[in-house]
Protein backbone atom coordinates (compact mmCIF):
# COMPACT_ATOMS: atom_id res chain seq x y z
CA UNK A 1 0.00 0.00 0.00
CA UNK A 2 2.64 2.20 0.75
CA UNK A 3 4.05 1.74 -2.38
CA UNK A 4 1.29 2.42 -3.79
CA UNK A 5 1.06 5.99 -2.29
CA UNK A 6 4.79 6.58 -3.41
CA UNK A 7 3.95 5.54 -7.02
CA UNK A 8 0.86 8.13 -7.05
CA UNK A 9 2.97 10.84 -5.48
CA UNK A 10 5.97 10.56 -7.93
CA UNK A 11 3.04 10.56 -10.73
CA UNK A 12 1.52 13.99 -9.34
CA UNK A 13 5.07 15.02 -9.10
CA UNK A 14 6.13 14.53 -12.25
CA UNK A 15 3.22 16.56 -13.83
CA UNK A 16 5.17 19.31 -15.57
CA UNK A 17 4.09 22.35 -13.60
CA UNK A 18 3.03 20.60 -10.06
CA UNK A 19 6.33 21.26 -8.13
CA UNK A 20 5.88 25.00 -8.20
CA UNK A 21 1.47 25.23 -7.67
CA UNK A 22 2.48 22.76 -4.93
CA UNK A 23 5.41 25.75 -3.88
CA UNK A 24 2.54 28.35 -4.43
CA UNK A 25 0.35 27.37 -1.98
CA UNK A 26 2.81 26.81 0.39
CA UNK A 27 3.70 30.01 0.39
CA UNK A 28 0.39 31.43 0.18
CA UNK A 29 -0.11 29.27 3.64
CA UNK A 30 3.35 30.47 5.17
CA UNK A 31 2.40 34.15 3.84
CA UNK A 32 -1.37 34.51 5.53
CA UNK A 33 -0.13 33.19 8.57
CA UNK A 34 2.49 35.18 9.19
CA UNK A 35 0.66 37.90 8.25
CA UNK A 36 -2.56 36.47 10.87
CA UNK A 37 -0.04 36.52 13.91
CA UNK A 38 1.08 40.23 13.04
CA UNK A 39 -2.82 41.16 13.12
CA UNK A 40 -5.61 38.55 14.30
CA UNK A 41 -8.09 40.41 12.43
CA UNK A 42 -6.80 38.38 9.13
CA UNK A 43 -8.46 35.72 10.75
CA UNK A 44 -11.33 36.77 10.61
CA UNK A 45 -14.38 35.58 8.79
CA UNK A 46 -15.40 38.34 7.43
CA UNK A 47 -11.88 39.16 6.38
CA UNK A 48 -11.36 35.81 4.43
CA UNK A 49 -14.94 36.23 2.52
CA UNK A 50 -13.61 39.38 1.24
CA UNK A 51 -10.14 37.84 0.23
CA UNK A 52 -11.92 35.58 -1.36
CA UNK A 53 -14.32 38.21 -3.40
CA UNK A 54 -10.90 40.31 -4.02
CA UNK A 55 -9.68 37.53 -5.10
CA UNK A 56 -11.63 35.89 -7.84
CA UNK A 57 -10.75 39.19 -10.48
CA UNK A 58 -7.02 38.00 -10.17
CA UNK A 59 -8.15 34.15 -10.54
CA UNK A 60 -10.24 35.10 -13.65
CA UNK A 61 -7.64 37.42 -15.06
CA UNK A 62 -4.99 34.65 -14.15
CA UNK A 63 -6.98 31.89 -16.29
CA UNK A 64 -7.04 34.26 -19.45
CA UNK A 65 -3.62 35.26 -19.32
CA UNK A 66 -1.97 31.98 -18.06
CA UNK A 67 -3.68 29.91 -21.22
CA UNK A 68 -1.75 32.32 -23.86
CA UNK A 69 1.46 32.12 -21.25
CA UNK A 70 1.02 28.46 -21.69
CA UNK A 71 1.23 28.83 -26.08
CA UNK A 72 4.21 31.53 -25.70
CA UNK A 73 2.46 34.46 -26.28
CA UNK A 74 0.73 37.35 -24.09
CA UNK A 75 -1.97 39.54 -24.40
CA UNK A 76 -1.92 42.90 -23.36
CA UNK A 77 -5.61 43.72 -24.12
CA UNK A 78 -6.79 41.54 -21.77
CA UNK A 79 -7.29 44.96 -19.22
CA UNK A 80 -8.91 46.95 -22.21
CA UNK A 81 -11.39 44.12 -22.87
CA UNK A 82 -11.98 44.27 -19.22
CA UNK A 83 -12.83 47.91 -19.27
CA UNK A 84 -15.04 47.51 -22.44
CA UNK A 85 -16.85 45.07 -21.11
CA UNK A 86 -17.96 47.32 -18.43
CA UNK A 87 -18.28 50.48 -19.81
CA UNK A 88 -20.65 48.31 -23.01
CA UNK A 89 -22.68 46.53 -20.13
CA UNK A 90 -23.25 49.21 -17.91
CA UNK A 91 -23.86 52.31 -20.95
CA UNK A 92 -26.95 49.69 -22.42
CA UNK A 93 -28.36 49.31 -19.01
CA UNK A 94 -28.24 52.69 -18.07
CA UNK A 95 -30.07 53.27 -21.28
CA UNK A 96 -33.18 50.54 -19.94
CA UNK A 97 -31.79 47.39 -22.02
CA UNK A 98 -32.07 44.57 -20.11
CA UNK A 99 -29.28 42.72 -17.98
CA UNK A 100 -29.24 39.58 -19.78
CA UNK A 101 -28.64 41.53 -23.82
CA UNK A 102 -26.13 44.40 -22.31
CA UNK A 103 -23.99 41.31 -20.91
CA UNK A 104 -24.53 38.99 -24.28
CA UNK A 105 -23.34 42.40 -26.35
CA UNK A 106 -20.54 43.08 -24.19
CA UNK A 107 -19.35 39.29 -24.19
CA UNK A 108 -19.91 39.36 -28.14
CA UNK A 109 -17.26 42.88 -27.96
CA UNK A 110 -14.75 40.83 -26.31
CA UNK A 111 -15.00 37.26 -28.20
CA UNK A 112 -14.40 39.87 -31.68
CA UNK A 113 -11.04 40.96 -29.80
CA UNK A 114 -10.02 37.63 -28.73
CA UNK A 115 -10.65 36.22 -32.86
CA UNK A 116 -9.09 39.28 -34.06
CA UNK A 117 -6.01 38.52 -31.67
CA UNK A 118 -6.05 34.88 -32.44
CA UNK A 119 -5.71 35.54 -36.44
CA UNK A 120 -3.10 38.34 -36.11
CA UNK A 121 -0.77 36.11 -33.69
CA UNK A 122 -1.62 32.92 -35.11
CA UNK A 123 -2.09 33.18 -38.81
CA UNK A 124 -0.26 36.29 -39.81
CA UNK A 125 2.80 35.61 -37.36
CA UNK A 126 2.49 39.22 -35.71
CA UNK A 127 4.52 39.31 -32.54
CA UNK A 128 1.94 38.69 -29.93
CA UNK A 129 3.18 42.07 -28.16
CA UNK A 130 2.32 44.14 -30.74
CA UNK A 131 -1.07 42.59 -32.10
CA UNK A 132 -2.22 42.77 -28.51
CA UNK A 133 -0.90 45.80 -27.59
CA UNK A 134 -2.64 47.50 -30.96
CA UNK A 135 -6.07 45.45 -29.78
CA UNK A 136 -5.44 47.29 -26.64
CA UNK A 137 -5.37 50.75 -28.01
CA UNK A 138 -8.40 49.76 -30.01
CA UNK A 139 -10.49 48.38 -27.06
CA UNK A 140 -9.43 50.80 -24.46
CA UNK A 141 -10.71 53.71 -27.43
CA UNK A 142 -14.38 51.47 -27.58
CA UNK A 143 -14.42 52.02 -23.79
CA UNK A 144 -14.69 55.90 -24.13
CA UNK A 145 -16.59 55.87 -27.17
CA UNK A 146 -19.32 53.80 -26.04
CA UNK A 147 -20.74 56.85 -23.77
CA UNK A 148 -18.84 59.29 -25.27
CA UNK A 149 -16.12 59.76 -23.29
CA UNK A 150 -17.25 59.85 -20.27
CA UNK A 151 -18.80 57.41 -17.23
CA UNK A 152 -21.43 55.84 -16.99
CA UNK A 153 -24.98 56.50 -15.23
CA UNK A 154 -25.83 54.19 -12.16
CA UNK A 155 -27.14 51.50 -13.95
CA UNK A 156 -30.08 51.60 -11.48
CA UNK A 157 -30.95 54.21 -12.95
CA UNK A 158 -31.91 52.77 -16.29
CA UNK A 159 -33.15 49.56 -15.54
CA UNK A 160 -34.60 50.50 -12.55
CA UNK A 161 -33.33 49.59 -8.95
CA UNK A 162 -34.53 45.73 -8.92
CA UNK A 163 -33.42 44.85 -11.52
CA UNK A 164 -30.01 46.85 -11.06
CA UNK A 165 -30.06 45.39 -7.36
CA UNK A 166 -30.32 42.12 -9.18
CA UNK A 167 -27.65 42.46 -11.62
CA UNK A 168 -25.29 43.75 -8.64
CA UNK A 169 -26.05 41.02 -6.53
CA UNK A 170 -24.96 38.26 -8.48
CA UNK A 171 -21.83 39.42 -9.91
CA UNK A 172 -20.42 41.20 -6.71
CA UNK A 173 -22.50 41.67 -3.52
CA UNK A 174 -24.80 38.67 -3.43
CA UNK A 175 -23.74 35.43 -1.53
CA UNK A 176 -24.76 31.48 -1.49
CA UNK A 177 -23.83 29.38 1.47
CA UNK A 178 -22.22 32.29 3.11
CA UNK A 179 -19.39 33.05 0.03
CA UNK A 180 -19.77 35.52 -1.97
CA UNK A 181 -21.39 34.83 -5.21
CA UNK A 182 -18.07 36.99 -6.88
CA UNK A 183 -16.05 33.48 -6.03
CA UNK A 184 -18.68 31.17 -6.79
CA UNK A 185 -18.13 32.60 -10.62
CA UNK A 186 -14.31 32.67 -10.43
CA UNK A 187 -14.73 28.71 -9.32
CA UNK A 188 -16.58 27.88 -11.95
CA UNK A 189 -15.27 29.57 -14.63
CA UNK A 190 -11.75 27.77 -13.52
CA UNK A 191 -13.25 24.09 -12.93
CA UNK A 192 -14.37 24.67 -16.70
CA UNK A 193 -11.17 25.79 -18.06
CA UNK A 194 -8.90 23.74 -15.87
CA UNK A 195 -10.91 20.59 -17.52
CA UNK A 196 -10.51 21.95 -20.82
CA UNK A 197 -6.68 22.29 -20.27
CA UNK A 198 -5.85 19.44 -19.14
CA UNK A 199 -8.43 16.53 -19.81
CA UNK A 200 -8.90 17.11 -23.72
CA UNK A 201 -6.99 17.36 -26.96
CA UNK A 202 -7.26 21.46 -26.98
CA UNK A 203 -5.81 21.28 -24.11
CA UNK A 204 -2.71 18.75 -25.25
CA UNK A 205 -2.62 20.91 -28.41
CA UNK A 206 -1.95 24.72 -26.51
CA UNK A 207 1.12 23.03 -24.53
CA UNK A 208 2.30 21.57 -27.76
CA UNK A 209 2.22 25.10 -29.42
CA UNK A 210 4.12 26.62 -26.44
CA UNK A 211 6.22 23.61 -26.23
CA UNK A 212 7.56 23.73 -29.87
CA UNK A 213 5.65 25.06 -32.19
CA UNK A 214 7.22 23.54 -35.22
CA UNK A 215 6.80 20.37 -33.73
CA UNK A 216 2.96 20.99 -33.32
CA UNK A 217 2.51 21.78 -36.68
CA UNK A 218 4.45 18.47 -37.92
CA UNK A 219 2.38 16.65 -35.19
CA UNK A 220 -0.81 17.84 -37.17
CA UNK A 221 -2.19 20.57 -34.37
CA UNK A 222 -4.18 23.40 -35.95
CA UNK A 223 -1.81 26.47 -35.00
CA UNK A 224 -4.18 28.70 -36.19
CA UNK A 225 -6.98 27.73 -34.68
CA UNK A 226 -5.63 26.51 -31.30
CA UNK A 227 -4.05 29.95 -30.43
CA UNK A 228 -7.56 31.48 -31.52
CA UNK A 229 -8.92 29.39 -28.42
CA UNK A 230 -6.97 30.55 -26.25
CA UNK A 231 -7.53 34.13 -27.05
CA UNK A 232 -10.83 33.59 -26.43
CA UNK A 233 -10.90 32.21 -23.48
CA UNK A 234 -8.88 35.32 -22.49
CA UNK A 235 -11.60 37.13 -23.77
CA UNK A 236 -14.33 35.60 -21.72
CA UNK A 237 -12.62 35.71 -18.49
CA UNK A 238 -12.11 39.41 -19.44
CA UNK A 239 -15.69 39.94 -20.19
CA UNK A 240 -16.86 38.11 -16.88
CA UNK A 241 -14.41 40.43 -14.86
CA UNK A 242 -15.34 43.64 -16.46
CA UNK A 243 -19.16 43.05 -15.53
CA UNK A 244 -17.58 42.09 -12.20
CA UNK A 245 -16.42 45.98 -11.49
CA UNK A 246 -19.28 47.01 -13.42
CA UNK A 247 -21.37 45.36 -10.70
CA UNK A 248 -18.99 46.47 -7.56
CA UNK A 249 -19.03 50.24 -9.20
CA UNK A 250 -22.81 50.41 -10.23
CA UNK A 251 -22.04 52.14 -13.41
CA UNK A 252 -19.39 51.77 -15.99
CA UNK A 253 -15.58 53.44 -15.66
CA UNK A 254 -13.34 54.46 -18.67
CA UNK A 255 -10.68 53.47 -16.44
CA UNK A 256 -12.07 50.04 -15.45
CA UNK A 257 -9.12 47.02 -15.88
CA UNK A 258 -6.40 49.29 -15.74
CA UNK A 259 -3.03 47.03 -15.50
CA UNK A 260 -5.23 44.01 -15.16
CA UNK A 261 -3.08 42.43 -17.98
CA UNK A 262 -0.26 42.85 -15.62
CA UNK A 263 -1.60 41.42 -12.65
CA UNK A 264 -2.93 38.27 -14.53
CA UNK A 265 0.87 37.66 -15.85
CA UNK A 266 1.39 38.29 -12.15
CA UNK A 267 -1.27 35.83 -10.96
CA UNK A 268 0.26 32.88 -13.56
CA UNK A 269 3.95 33.51 -12.55
CA UNK A 270 3.61 33.16 -9.33
CA UNK A 271 2.09 29.77 -9.46
CA UNK A 272 4.67 28.18 -12.13
CA UNK A 273 3.33 28.97 -15.69
CA UNK A 274 5.81 29.72 -17.82
CA UNK A 275 6.18 32.66 -19.65
CA UNK A 276 8.24 30.91 -22.06
CA UNK A 277 5.59 28.64 -23.04
CA UNK A 278 4.51 25.52 -22.67
CA UNK A 279 4.45 24.64 -19.22
CA UNK A 280 2.28 25.91 -15.94
CA UNK A 281 -1.30 24.35 -14.55
CA UNK A 282 -4.21 26.62 -13.71
CA UNK A 283 -4.07 24.98 -10.57
CA UNK A 284 -1.16 27.00 -9.62
CA UNK A 285 -2.99 30.50 -11.36
CA UNK A 286 -5.57 29.55 -8.31
CA UNK A 287 -2.65 29.51 -6.08
CA UNK A 288 -0.62 32.54 -7.44
CA UNK A 289 -4.14 34.83 -7.37
CA UNK A 290 -4.80 33.76 -3.86
CA UNK A 291 -1.03 34.44 -3.23
CA UNK A 292 -1.12 38.14 -5.12
CA UNK A 293 -4.62 38.95 -2.76
CA UNK A 294 -3.17 37.86 0.51
CA UNK A 295 -0.13 39.62 -0.07
CA UNK A 296 -2.37 42.97 -0.76
CA UNK A 297 -4.59 42.38 1.75
CA UNK A 298 -2.44 41.47 4.50
CA UNK A 299 -0.15 44.48 3.61
CA UNK A 300 -2.92 46.97 3.68
CA UNK A 301 -4.46 45.00 7.30
CA UNK A 302 -0.30 45.88 8.73
CA UNK A 303 -0.30 49.44 7.22
CA UNK A 304 1.89 49.11 4.76
CA UNK A 305 1.57 52.20 2.10
CA UNK A 306 0.79 51.09 -1.58
CA UNK A 307 4.04 51.93 -2.68
CA UNK A 308 5.26 49.24 -0.61
CA UNK A 309 2.93 46.23 -1.30
CA UNK A 310 3.68 46.65 -5.20
CA UNK A 311 7.31 46.72 -4.46
CA UNK A 312 7.07 43.20 -3.02
CA UNK A 313 4.66 41.85 -5.35
CA UNK A 314 6.93 43.24 -8.09
CA UNK A 315 9.85 41.16 -6.55
CA UNK A 316 8.30 37.72 -6.30
CA UNK A 317 6.69 38.04 -9.52
CA UNK A 318 10.80 38.96 -10.93
CA UNK A 319 12.01 35.61 -8.43
CA UNK A 320 9.23 33.92 -9.29
CA UNK A 321 10.30 34.42 -13.63
CA UNK A 322 14.40 34.32 -12.46
CA UNK A 323 13.77 30.58 -11.08
CA UNK A 324 11.98 29.81 -14.28
CA UNK A 325 14.27 30.74 -16.39
CA UNK A 326 16.95 28.75 -14.15
CA UNK A 327 15.28 25.82 -13.95
CA UNK A 328 14.62 25.66 -17.71
CA UNK A 329 18.54 26.30 -18.34
CA UNK A 330 19.25 23.58 -16.23
CA UNK A 331 16.75 21.23 -17.97
CA UNK A 332 18.27 22.06 -21.24
CA UNK A 333 21.99 22.01 -20.23
CA UNK A 334 21.19 17.98 -18.80
CA UNK A 335 19.69 17.54 -22.19
CA UNK A 336 22.50 18.72 -24.13
CA UNK A 337 24.72 16.44 -22.09
CA UNK A 338 23.04 13.30 -22.51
Amino acid sequence: MSNEKQSSLKKIMAIRGMGAAITAFIGLIVIYVAFGLINPAVFSGQNIMNLLRSMSKYLLIGIAQSYILITGNIDLSIGSMVGMSAMVAATLMSRGVHPIAAIVVALLCCLVCGVINGFLVGKFKLPPFIATLGTMFITRGVAYMVNGNRNTDAIATGIGKEAGDSFQNIFYYGSTLGVYNTFWIALLFFVIFFFLLSKTRTGRHIYAIGSNIDAAKLSGVNVVATTTKAYLVSAVCSCVVGLILCAQAGMGNMEAGNMYEMYGVAAGVIGGVSPLGGTGLLLGTFAGAAVWQTLENGLNMIGAQVGIQRVVIGVIVVAAVLLDVVVRGGQFKKKKGN
